[in-house]
Formats: C-alpha cells, sequence, structure tokens
C-alpha cells in the first residue's frame, strides 16, 4: 500500500476537502439566499432554518478542524477516501435541507418532516464518522477531550434517531434550539484556539 507523508498531499487533500465542503456551504448559503430572495415562494419553517444554521457552524467547525490533518504522520488512499467521504455527507445534509424544488409540498416544513428520516439518518452517520475522523487526526487531542466528545456524539446519535422517528413539531424546535446553544458553546470552548 503506498503510503505518503509529504506537505504536498497534506495541502492536495486539504484542496480536495476544502472543494466538497465549499459546495456544501455553496447549497446551504444559495438556498437561504432563494429563501430572501424570493421569500413568499415557499413557507418558511423555523426548525428547518435553525438546521441550516447548525450545518453552516458545523461545516465551518470541521474544516476549521481539518488543519490537524497534518498532524497525521502518514496519509494512504484509505484515510484520503474516508476523509472525502466524510465531507461528502455534509453535501448531502445540504442537500436534503435545500432540494432543487418544493413543487410537491406545502413550504418547508412539510418538505422537512417528509425527508426527516433521510436528514437525521445522515446526521447520525455524520457524528459517528465524526469520532473516527476525529480519532484518526490526533489522539492526543482526542483524549485531551475526555468524555464529553464521545457522550456528545452517541447522545446525538440517540436523538437523531428519535428526531428520525417523530414528527412532533415541539420535539424538533426543542432539538434544534438545544442543538444551537450547545454547538456554540462546544465550538467557542474547545476550538476558539488554535493551540
Amino acid at each position: 500500500m503506498e503510503q505518503v507523508a509529504s506537505p504536498e498531499v497534506f495541502l492536495h487533500i486539504k484542496v480536495v476537502m476544502g472543494m466538497v465542503l465549499s459546495l456544501s456551504l455553496a447549497r446551504l448559503l444559495t438556498g437561504l439566499a432563494g429563501i430572501v430572495q424570493h421569500p413568499g415562494k415557499n413557507k418558511v419553517y423555523p426548525v428547518h432554518l435553525g438546521w441550516a444554521l447548525s450545518l453552516f457552524l458545523f461545516i465551518i467547525h470541521i474544516w476549521w478542524w481539518e488543519y490537524r490533518l497534518q498532524a497525521v504522520p502518514v496519509l494512504h488512499f484509505g484515510i484520503y477516501l474516508f476523509l472525502v467521504c466524510f465531507c461528502s455527507l455534509f453535501f448531502l445534509l445540504c442537500s436534503l435541507l435545500f432540494p432543487a424544488s418544493l413543487d410537491d409540498y406545502g413550504g418547508y416544513e412539510e418538505y422537512f418532516i417528509s425527508r426527516r428520516r433521510w436528514f437525521f439518518g445522515l446526521l447520525a452517520l455524520t457524528y459517528a464518522v465524526d469520532i473516527i475522523d476525529t480519532a484518526i487526526k490526533d489522539q492526543d487531542h482526542i483524549q485531551s477531550l475526555g468524555w464529553e466528545f464521545p457522550a456528545r456524539n452517541i447522545l446525538y446519535i440517540l436523538l437523531c434517531g428519535i428526531a428520525a422517528w417523530t414528527a412532533n413539531r415541539r420535539f424538533h424546535a426543542i432539538f434544534v434550539t438545544l442543538n444551537l446553544i450547545y454547538q456554540i458553546s462546544f465550538i467557542f470552548r474547545l476550538y476558539d484556539v488554535l493551540g
């Protein structure tokens, strides 16, 4: 198996990952811009907007975190493939939030609730893969996070399972609200400094 450990390979992988994450952000921002451009076209759903904001934060958080990829002493195609697939999950999530058309639905609420199993299934998978992604990059750092990081991801996986199962609007509103509060807290407490 070919293994490489050069700055050029790190840069190449970072660029490819950046392209996929850029497409994700572009899809997200284009969807949000469409709401602003045509406010009466489709009925807005605050929970949907909350998950759009959450994905925005998650993507920029992951992109920020990817600088730690340089800590991996040897990179091989398996890691490269894994990282590109991980980033692709974000594109799929953003595409699910903002489909090409809502013509068959009465607005974002009806669409979001009808696609919740796909959205939360992929989001749960993303949190599971995030544990592996973090472990690949820096064993010392994942250990320094203590119990919070794996507990957070496991809890998110469980909550995503509930969200995929239930159409209860109150649950979805509470879940996205608490998620945003915690997500902002987690990012700024743990990753506000590069060191």
